[in-house]
């Protein structure tokens, strides 16, 4: 693809700034990545990076409690965030005009984020019950959270980065503040800003309001790395469901690694799409699937290809298991039609290019790209990496990571009590 306009710059305090001028419109999608997510917790202190999703937007010194979402909606804009294992991304879509008072909210809980008990046992409540929410009580979030604790034997990535309830509960204020000057601080952070902004303007709020705020010690590397697995691992998960569900997970390398972009299209071949192999097999011809899917996430350590499949009402997991098999050890056997894999090539690259025509999209994706892979640069030549994926390619890397010893799978068995029919 043909590279977008980009500026990039630093602050003193060792802030990265990128910036992409787009003035289709008088709006401006501003992102704060910090490289700073469960990864970096360790045990009996998990769940730390979600917990500060939520204590960002609970005042300041300058803006005090719910001033932070008060003062953006009155300016037009509106803000969001996500935490991840490897990052806590906080995102403003704002119009023009509301650029400066954007940074100086930033700044604001950057430089001096209150403390308040109050807030922070409320905070806590809230993130108990988002947990009791998205994996307590929910079937994909529960079987996750058990396939990664089983997968993951060293490195941290088995643990959610929601965190364990006992964690949640035992939080210290010192636990918190630590975690709060490591992760946030400039030096930590990449600004990505896309939309109607110059990169002048931009750098001249950057230096006036982020540049003040001093550097800290960046988070410790995370050393650990996990074995290789020398067998199958099983879990079997008893939960109030009317049907059960069943997640595999294969070890695979992270999103620098040169096998990414073919995953990436395996992903596409079995899952994207109704023609898709999985897809069509499962859910339209045997119908033994209400839904299947595969994902090859972005992270900055090796983790896990995974697969999820709801089965039908009345079909064992087993079956369903038995096919996926089927479907992978084709892929290593056969070479994939020119046809077929064209198709694949242009559903990944349809849902990249549908990303790119918003400044959202594009600020999230140079984010991501400068983060997971070692330079925004990179988003640029995304395309002729999936185009240079070659049957040969497929092949090679399906006998690489999926193997009966490379794989961990877990299974929902339900149990009575359960008032959802499609387990989720």
């Amino acid at each position: 693809m043909e590279p977008l306009p980009v500026k990039t710059g630093q602050l003193a305090n060792g802030l990265k700034v990128i910036v992409e001028e787009d003035r289709d419109i008088p709006n401006v999608a501003m992102y704060l990545f910090y490289k700073i997510g469960s990864r970096n917790e360790v045990p009996g202190k998990t769940g730390l990076a979600h917990f500060f999703e939520h204590m960002m937007f609970n005042g300041a010194k300058k803006y005090g409690p719910k001033m932070f979402d008060i003062v953006m909606e009155k300016s037009g804009g509106r803000n969001n965030a996500y935490t991840s294992e490897d990052l806590t991304v906080y995102t403003n879509f704002i119009p023009n005009t509301a650029l400066e008072v954007t940074f100086d909210l930033e700044a604001d809980r950057i430089r001096d984020l209150a403390f308040d008990p109050k807030i922070v046992e409320s905070e806590r409540g809230v993130v108990y019950s988002e947990r009791r929410t998205s994996v307590d009580n929910s079937n994909v979030g529960s079987l996750a959270e058990q396939l990664s604790a089983a997968a993951f034997t060293a490195h941290p990535y088995q643990w959610s980065p929601i965190g364990w309830p006992s964690d949640i509960e035992a939080w210290t204020m010192e636990d918190l503040r630590a975690h709060f000057k490591m992760g946030y601080a400039p030096n930590n952070c990449t600004l990505v800003v896309v939309g109607a902004a110059s990169f002048e303007k931009v750098m001249g709020l950057a230096k006036k309001y982020l540049e003040p705020i001093p550097a800290q010690p960046p988070p410790p590397v995370v050393r650990t790395r996990e074995p290789e697995q020398k067998g199958e691992r099983r879990v079997k998960f008893e939960k109030n469901s009317q049907l059960p569900l069943l997640m595999m997970g294969y070890h695979v390398g992270n999103s620098r690694d040169a096998d990414f972009p073919v995953l990436a299209m395996i992903d596409a071949l079995l899952t994207a799409g109704k023609s898709a192999r999985l897809t069509s097999r499962m859910v339209d011809r045997e119908q033994i699937a209400l839904d299947v899917n595969a994902q090859n996430p972005m992270q900055l350590d090796p983790g896990l290809f995974l697969f999820l499949v709801q089965p039908r009402s009345g079909v064992a997991p087993e079956k369903a298991e038995k096919v996926i098999y089927e479907e992978l050890e084709r892929l290593k056997k056969e070479a994939v039609p020119a046809l077929e894999l064209e198709k694949a090539r242009n559903l990944i690259l349809t849902n990249f290019y549908q990303q790119l025509k918003t400044i959202a999209g594009k600020a999230n994706l140079l984010g991501q790209y400068e983060i997971y892979f070692g330079g925004y640069e990179k988003l640029f030549s995304y395309d002729k990496q999936i185009a240079a994926v070659s049957a040969a390619d497929v092949q090679r890397v399906a006998a690489k990571y999926f193997r009966e010893q490379n794989r961990t799978v877990a299974t929902l068995v339900p149990v009575k009590g359960g008032k959802d029919e499609e387990g989720q």
